[in-house]
This record gives structure tokens, C-alpha cells and sequence, in this order.
């Protein structure tokens, strides 16, 4: 198994899976989850880095939003399978995948050293000046408003399911789900970028309610 070619080739197919995305999960953030993991990786050299490089080039190519008729991880096993990746590396790149995204009250924490690490990747992400651009391109696809009234009273979702149906203002975004990244960071290393990041939203929405002429509830 060529692993140096795998991720070449896992680079060029989700340049070609994501090349109409405009909601912020093109491969540009693919690739920055990449990197993301791999500056990780350096702070934790007991992980697996071709798992941690594959899982996390992989993590959206069959996510709910942009995929929502996939069943059992279809894109990211054709792509092992043709890749000839073995089985039991397979299994544990779609256990790292399955266990990503954000779920409300009903996230898992990995359970792998390289499931923290790419869940991390993703996470540091969402925050952060490409956080704030993403959220707005991904409300702007889906036709959400910038604001309503009352958005800073908004909490996390109950469930996954809630949060699935659930359609809302982008700011309302920011305090159902990218305000608590910060605390459900896994890895030192994550933690640490995720600090400055949490601090560069809460300055965006200092401003926004400035301009808006309305009190920031932040601190």
C-alpha cells in the first residue's frame, strides 16, 4: 500500500467532489483540515499519521449536509476500496468520520488518540476568522438571514435530530454551536490555537452588535 500516493490521490478526489461547493465545505477547508492536522501531529507523535492524513482528507466526503442520500460512509469506502487501502485500515478511518461532526448534546468525545486529533482539525476550523467566512458562506447558500431578533438567546440543540431540522439566522449559529467549540477541544495543541481563534469571534460580535446599535451580551 502506497501511502504517499493515497493522499495524493485523496487530495485530487475531494478537489473533484467539492468543485460546485459554496457553503464552506469546498476543499479548500478540506485542505485546511489537513494542515490543521498535521501541525497537530507534530505535538502528538504516537498517532498514526497516514490514518490521521486519510481521515481527515475524507471527513466530509459523505457528510449529511452535502450528502444526504449516503449510506454507510459510500464515498469514502469506493475510495479506500479503489485505493486498495486494507480493510482494517479502512474501519478505522470511517470510526475517525463517524465520530467528527458536532452533535449537539449528543457529540462523543474520540475515542482514538487520531480521532482527537482530526476531530480537532475540524473544529479549529469553524472558529476564527475562517469560522466567521464560513459561517456566513454557509448561511448564505441555505438563504438563512444575518440576524433576528433575540439570536443571542439562542442555546445548543437537545439532539443531532433537532439540529438537522433546525433552521436558523447565522448569529443564532454562533450560540447554538461555534461559541462551545472551544471548549470541546481534545488536544493541547488545539486548545491552544482554539483560545485565540474563541477570542477573535467574540471581538467579531462585540462589533457586529455595535454596528447594529444593540448591547453584546458577550464579555
Amino acid at each position: 500500500m502506497n501511502q504517499e500516493r493515497i493522499i495524493q490521490d485523496a487530495k485530487s478526489f475531494i478537489q473533484e467532489i467539492f468543485k460546485n461547493d459554496s457553503s464552506g465545505h469546498d476543499s479548500d477547508h478540506t485542505l485546511r483540515v489537513y494542515k490543521n492536522a498535521l501541525d497537530i501531529l507534530k505535538t502528538e507523535k504516537e498517532a498514526d499519521s497516514f490514518i490521521v492524513s486519510l481521515a481527515s482528507l475524507l471527513h466530509d466526503v459523505d457528510d449529511f449536509k452535502l450528502f444526504p442520500n449516503n449510506t454507510d460512509y459510500q464515498n469514502a469506502r469506493k475510495f479506500m476500496t479503489n485505493e486498495g487501502v486494507d480493510k482494517e485500515t479502512q474501519e478505522k478511518v470511517i470510526h475517525i468520520i463517524s465520530q467528527v461532526s458536532y452533535k449537539c448534546e449528543d457529540t462523543v468525545t474520540p475515542d482514538t488518540l487520531e480521532g482527537k486529533i482530526v476531530t480537532d482539525a475540524d473544529r479549529l476550523d469553524a472558529i476564527g476568522a475562517i469560522g466567521i467566512a464560513r459561517a456566513f458562506a454557509y448561511g448564505g447558500a441555505h438563504k438563512r438571514k444575518l440576524y433576528d431578533e433575540g439570536d443571542e438567546k439562542a442555546n445548543p440543540h437537545k439532539s443531532y435530530q433537532e439540529y438537522q431540522k433546525h433552521s436558523s439566522s447565522t448569529i443564532a449559529h454562533f450560540y447554538e454551536k461555534l461559541l462551545h467549540l472551544n471548549e470541546l477541544m481534545n488536544t493541547s495543541e488545539a486548545k491552544k490555537i482554539a483560545k485565540d481563534r474563541q477570542d477573535y469571534i467574540i471581538c467579531f460580535l462585540k462589533e457586529f452588535y455595535k454596528e447594529i446599535g444593540k448591547d453584546c451580551p458577550l464579555k
